[in-house]
């Protein structure tokens, strides 16, 4: 009887492990597993909170009863509407309020915005996103629901820094061009009680620097470590988040809380974004969020959403081709790789999704018998326009194959994204139809999902007119 309970509070520790874990669930996919599905994926691998991007209907609705967390978001090219007060309410009641009862969705956050201040939106947002989190936070004040549901702003790591002469940790500060509207925002976030929410990514430190030492990138040492009063900064992640803690001291808030809201390490479309660096970052990562390690001066648990879910193969890529390959799981739902949320680095993979239906096993390839070749590097450009061909790539997961079979992986991949069709295996006789796949080491062609939200005749109407409008360019 003893070894039982003993069992049982063993399964209790472990799972409690995983109270501050959440994840990013994107649905930018030419193909979507329906949102029940996901759901139950989140069920099934004990994740208790999700930061979506946008107040879908059908998603939302199918997170009713569930008890998880969600955080709704509003999107930036939203955040001008969101400075009419009535129009911010209306929005509250017809995305929050609605849902907010025993056994709907347990709203937890509201996300104003994306990265509104990154420098590469040159100030687009800089005057709308303020008034926008005011008149959020106040519409779910005045509807009862402001004690409960927080309204933050997701901002990228950008928006503080360490001055160049002395760029330590210690030495944070906000931007100062947005130094004011930093004070502003943060001074009313106290005022609700409201996290600050920023994103945090080592990977793009190691895409964007190519002195940036590798090892620093992760949590298993092998850098050296940089020095800060005596403080050892051995990662990349825990000096960025110390930055921000000595940004918000500067101006008053230095016990201010903070969310991480993105963290995370893509698989694909760059020689760093592989299945190792992401099994290697995640085992770092995951113990520590487990044991509440905190950072050296900000000990203790840090509520953290891995970014992301699902890869999502309609992304933009002008981040980097990265962009379509942070998820956890593939496009289908299906765990990439062993990890284990509980934080106990055991080798267990994800449980994947459910029931899920796949198109036909055929693949689109390149015709070896076409004679004429002229046209062949543009029917490649036509399919990687309207499909994702990221992985063939440099040092991507496709990179390493031959012309014929970059031609194959391009007509495919379009063939798929067009639920295939048979007028999408044509591209003026390159390519023909194969019942054998093709796919070869560590390159996958896919047989897409068939839970498109296009219906069939759509598509073939979308493959027909695209293809005739390319050719009569």
């Amino acid at each position: 009887m003893g070894f039982f309970y003993l069992i049982i509070i063993i399964g209790v520790l472990i799972s409690n492990k995983v109270e501050g874990l959440g994840v990013n669930w994107g649905t930018q996919a030419n193909h979507k597993l329906p949102p029940d599905t996901v759901v139950q994926m989140l069920k099934d691998n004990g994740i208790k909170k999700v930061k979506l991007f946008d107040a879908d209907e059908n998603t939302l609705s199918a997170f009713h009863g569930s008890d998880i967390e969600v955080m709704v978001a509003i999107p930036n090219a939203d955040l001008a509407a969101m400075t009419d007060y009535n129009r911010a309410k209306k929005w509250v009641a017809n995305n929050i309020t609605r849902y907010n009862f025993n056994g709907g969705v347990n709203i937890k956050y509201v996300a104003v915005g994306n990265e509104p201040f990154l420098t590469s939106y040159n100030g687009t947002f800089q005057n709308i996103t303020f008034p926008a989190l005011r008149n959020i936070q106040t519409a779910l004040n005045e509807a009862g629901s402001g004690n409960t549901i927080k309204a933050t702003v997701p901002l990228n790591a950008d928006v503080y820094q360490s001055p160049t002469s002395n760029p330590v940790p210690s030495a944070g500060i906000f931007r100062p061009d947005i130094l004011g509207l930093m004070t502003e925002i943060v001074q009313f976030l106290s005022q609700n009680n409201a996290p600050f929410s920023v994103n945090i990514y080592p990977f793009l430190s190691l895409y964007g620097n190519p002195n940036f030492p590798v090892n620093y990138a992760f949590f298993d040492g092998g850098s050296d470590p940089i020095l800060d009063n005596g403080v050892q900064y051995t990662n990349v992640f825990d000096a960025n988040y110390d930055t921000l803690v000595s940004a918000l001291k500067a101006i008053g808030y230095g016990n201010m809380p903070i969310m991480i809201g993105e963290v995370g390490w893509p698989t694909d479309g760059d020689i760093n974004a592989n299945i190792n660096n992401a099994v290697r970052f995640y085992k770092g990562l995951l113990p520590r969020i487990a044991a509440n390690t905190g950072t050296p001066l900000r000990p203790g648990a840090i509520e953290m959403y891995l970014f992301g879910l699902i890869d999502e193969d309609a992304k933009s890529v002008a981040p980097g081709a990265f962009e379509r390959h942070w998820g956890i799981f593939r496009y289908d739902g299906q765990p990439k790789f062993p990890m284990d949320l509980s934080g106990q680095n055991r080798d267990i993979y994800l449980v994947g999704a459910k029931d899920v239906q796949y198109l036909e096993n055929q693949w689109c390839t390149f015709n070896t018998n076409a004679k004429d070749l002229s046209k062949l590097a543009d029917n490649i450009n036509f399919a990687c326009t309207f499909a994702d061909c990221t992985p063939l790539g440099y040092g991507s997961s496709c990179n390493g194959l031959d012309a014929n079979s970059n031609a194959s992986y391009a007509f495919n991949v379009y063939f798929q994204t067009q639920n295939q069709n048979l007028e999408a295996c044509d591209f003026e006789g390159l390519a023909k139809l194969s019942t054998q796949n093709i796919s070869t080491g560590n390159c996958n062609f896919t047989i897409q999902i068939a839970s498109s939200g296009l219906k069939t005749t759509v598509s073939v109407a979308f493959s027909l007119i695209t293809i005739l409008v390319y050719l009569f360019l």
